[in-house]
């Protein structure tokens, strides 16, 4: 009977567990998304982009966690690094806005999502230099990708800037000096384009057209050799890259110079009030007063097509480019900003870069050129510098950089 009892008692127990109510298993609730992007930029705007990285990730903390990579790439050969190796190329990366045609055709870019916010927030060349066939592909940047004529108002009235005879006279009086670039095509493009002389893109989009060597008209290609040589001459002309230029307006040697918006702050830190800024100079050819010429554009923010976090990559473009941190890169860069609001802000509106930047404009072209543009342009622009010390006569040596300029 007792045993019959326990055992009773047992089936009973065995019953109730079976029955009771179980805790649910444990869910694993995932964390935030870790995102890894690599950015290149400008080595000048390393600081701006970690600052810019900063309030990125403080305004995304909530939805995920990121690892971002500032690597220094030059904006001017971007795209040539870029398709080298897309797979492994930057996510995010700042480009001139002449290398958008090739990166789009080569699958580098894919067209921009939202793009009539952008195109309503930026201004409208801007838009323009960031599209192909009316496609949007990057991001506006900024609007200023162009040169005109910093001087020193101690050295240097109004009138002495409207000529370059007069600009390396008194730079000669005074023992400095007056710069410009002539190892870079970007800056060489400035003696020829005001002359009736033409380079440009062919209609394929790969090769150019080219007529600097001109042996009639006017002006002839040989007159702007022979003008180039006679400006090299001078004891006050100095061919030096862009950070030579700066290091020459620390140490006082230079009080002149051919360069841009983004040198604005480094001149002004230097210089103070007596920063001026002017369209560029008048410059003689054949017996003539030619005023100097300019390439202009637009910086651009590109997306990778190839990124790993397409989306991720693109807020952080667009990050990089809205109206505050166009703002902070103004202040901190001296870039003029291609968005409309920013642009029309009184500090942009007051800057002296800015406004010889747009009174240089009504001589600028769009930089529009294929990639054989540029080696034969320096190459006969540093022979032009050094004066001309192979003897190989002017016409020869323009006849040889138009071919190259041309070859198919």
């Amino acid at each position: 009977m007792k045993k019959g009892f326990f055992l009773l008692f047992l089936l009973v127990l065995s019953l109730s567990a079976c029955g009771r109510e179980q805790p649910p298993a444990a869910v694993s609730t995932p964390g935030p998304q870790h995102i890894e992007l690599t950015v290149w930029g400008a080595e000048e705007d390393e600081a701006l982009l970690r600052e810019i990285f900063a309030s990125f990730q403080a305004h995304y903390a909530g939805e995920a966690t990121f690892q971002l990579t500032y690597q220094p790439q030059s904006e001017s050969n971007c795209k040539d690094v870029l398709l080298g190796d897309l797979e492994g190329g930057a996510d995010v990366f700042a480009f001139a806005d002449d290398q958008v045609a090739a990166l789009a055709a080569a699958g580098g870019l894919d067209p921009v999502e939202g793009a009539e916010e952008l195109r309503a927030a930026n201004l409208s060349a801007s838009v323009d230099a960031a599209s192909v066939n009316g496609t949007l592909y990057a991001y506006p940047l900024t609007a200023d990708n162009g040169y005109f004529l910093y001087y020193n108002k101690a050295y240097f009235t109004p009138e002495d800037v409207q000529s370059l005879t007069a600009l390396l006279e008194k730079a000669g009086q005074a023992g400095r000096k007056f710069s410009m670039d002539w190892s870079s095509a970007w800056y060489v493009y400035a003696f020829f384009g005001n002359t009736g002389m033409e380079v440009g893109l062919n209609e394929d989009g790969i090769t150019n057209h080219c007529t600097w060597n001109r042996t009639d008209g006017p002006i002839r290609g040989e007159d702007v050799a022979r003008a180039m040589l006679e400006i090299a001459s001078s004891p006050a002309f100095l061919s030096c890259t862009d950070g030579d230029f700066i290091a020459g307006v620390e140490n006082g040697t230079v009080i002149a110079g051919v360069s841009g918006v983004w040198n604005a702050v480094a001149v002004e830190e230097a210089w103070g009030e007596n920063m001026g800024a002017a369209k560029l100079p008048t410059y003689t050819c054949a017996g003539r007063e030619i005023q100097m010429a300019s390439f202009s554009g637009c910086k651009l923010i590109g997306v990778n097509a190839y990124s790993e976090h397409p989306e991720w990559a693109a807020r952080l473009a667009q990050w990089i480019s809205n109206e505050s941190n166009q703002r902070l890169r103004f202040e901190l860069r001296g870039q003029g900003p291609s968005n409309i609001n920013a642009a029309n802000s009184p500090e942009v509106q007051a800057s002296p870069g800015i406004a010889a930047l747009l009174a240089q404009s009504e001589f600028s072209q769009l930089q529009r050129v294929g990639g054989k543009f540029w080696d034969p342009v320096t190459e006969f622009a540093g022979s032009m510098a050094a004066g001309n010390p192979s003897g190989v006569s002017l016409q020869t040596q323009l006849d040889r950089m138009v071919e190259a300029i041309t070859a198919r």
